[in-house]
């Protein structure tokens, strides 16, 4: 009896954990964003509901820290903040996720905002050390010196995604252009 009780716990474990380390669908335009909440590097918790509830959000994967700084999402953090104004001005938030090994990653985040910190009002970068959100989304780049799909999603006041651009390479980033004019045809 106790071994049959053992074995049975066993499989369930087994089971468990194969189920927890799934990777989750990536949203899709028209679905509902799974909700989350990281910390920045300083330790703040942001949450993706907090941030909804005041307008739609720009929610910007980044690739992270792979073992530098990667170029592309050093130019499109950047380009975002040089039109944080136009963001204000149609009511968005921008959240900038950076996942990568846990190991110093909010000291590597904090290099990443060296130039542009302190970070506009409306935008706000938080780390994902374990990447689950990474994995929660489906976007995560399992391969060597990767972390994360560069992604980039709207989502608005309801948590549906109305918007969704993903990139299997470095580069080929959404714009804030695009966003901006995604935005102000929305009406979200």
């Amino acid at each position: 009896m106790f071994r049959a009780l053992l074995c049975a716990a066993t499989l369930l474990t087994a089971s468990l954990s194969i189920t927890a380390q799934t990777p989750g669908q990536t949203p899709e335009v028209g679905q509902k964003a799974p909700g989350f909440t990281l910390a920045t590097p300083d330790g703040k918790p942001e949450s993706l509901a907090s941030m909804t509830a005041k307008g739609p959000v720009a929610l910007v994967v980044l690739r992270g820290y792979p073992g530098y700084q990667c170029p592309f999402c050093v130019k499109q953090v950047h380009e975002f903040i040089e039109n944080a104004d136009k963001f204000a001005a149609l009511g968005a938030q921008v959240l900038f996720v950076y996942p990568g090994p846990p190991a110093d990653l909010d000291q590597h985040a904090k290099d990443a905002l060296a130039k542009q910190n302190p970070l506009p009002a409306g935008f706000h970068m938080v780390t994902d050390p374990d990447y689950k959100f990474t994995n929660q989304y489906g976007l995560r780049w399992d391969a060597p010196h990767e972390t994360a799909y560069p992604t980039t999603f709207l989502i608005d006041r309801h948590d549906v995604v109305f918007f969704r651009k993903m990139s299997k390479e470095h580069g080929n980033r959404t714009t804030a252009a695009e966003l901006l004019a995604e935005l102000a045809a929305s009406k979200r």
